[in-house]
């Protein structure tokens, strides 16, 4: 796992933020440190993708141990690429959903990736959280601004808002057809460029940097890690290139009370 707690007003990571009121905290998780067998070796904390149900719930006991939290604690989400964010309390059945947040300390809001951008977005002054999944769709359709309406809905200021898109696949590997990447540019500008090979591309994480700060968000940090190319990561694509399946990694964001 990796821990990407930023000091909030700076955007920096590896960090832990200066709490006041609320002390907040960011982990990013990698293939390493769990149980589940190969093609998922070894920390998938995808449900869905075909792993042993028993591996992946190790696994997620191993990821609220590691932060601190009972697994009782952890919120995940029935992802299916659109900008439904939901306001949660507890943890609990949410289905169609990529994106929550709340304003409960001990509560882990937790957001499953394999190619696609994991948002976490932290406002410790007003003490409230958000995480959001953001593929090509939901990107292109708006669930980063989502995430920060729903946040702002809450009481936080956009301005003091820090938010981390994680590891996801760059711009030098996401190649698309043209009249693809004309549409999110269109909704989505500066996700344009080219690959590696030429071709047309997408940096999602680029475009949803340059819309955050267009919105106002105080900060904006982008993990340079691009799953496709970092073999400790799960990658959708990398593993479909190969005729194989995958596991997902984990964006992780919670408020301990202690």
């Amino acid at each position: 796992m990796t821990d990407t707690a930023g000091d909030a007003g700076t955007g920096t990571t590896g960090t832990e933020v200066d709490p006041r009121p609320r002390r907040v905290r960011r982990i990013v998780t990698t293939r390493a440190g769990g149980v589940s067998q190969q093609p998922y070796d070894s920390f998938n904390l995808g449900g869905g993708v075909g792993d042993d149900p028993e591996a992946v719930q190790t696994n997620r006991t191993r990821l609220a141990i590691a932060a601190g939290l009972t697994p009782d604690r952890l919120v995940f989400m029935q992802q299916v690429h659109g900008t439904r964010v939901v306001p949660v309390d507890r943890p609990g059945p949410l289905p169609g959903t990529d994106g929550i947040v709340t304003d409960r300390a001990d509560l882990g809001l937790v957001v499953l990736v394999a190619d696609c951008v994991p948002i976490l977005a932290v406002d410790p002054a007003a003490g409230i959280i958000g995480a959001a999944h953001a593929g090509r769709r939901g990107a292109a359709d708006g669930i980063a601004l989502e995430l920060i309406s729903a946040m702002r809905d809450l009481g936080a200021d956009p301005r003091a808002i820090d938010v981390l898109l994680g590891p996801a696949i760059c711009g030098r590997c996401y190649e698309v057809p043209a009249d693809m990447q004309a549409d999110v540019e269109r909704v989505l500008p500066g996700s344009a460029v080219d690959t590696d090979s030429g071709t047309p591309g997408l940096d999602l994480r680029r475009g949803l940097a340059r819309q955050l700060q267009d919105a106002g968000v105080g900060a904006v940090a982008v993990d340079p890690r691009c799953t496709r190319e970092d073999s400790a990561l799960y990658s959708h694509r990398r593993a479909t290139a190969a005729g194989a399946t995958t596991g997902r990694l984990a964006g992780l964001v919670w408020m301990p009370s202690r």
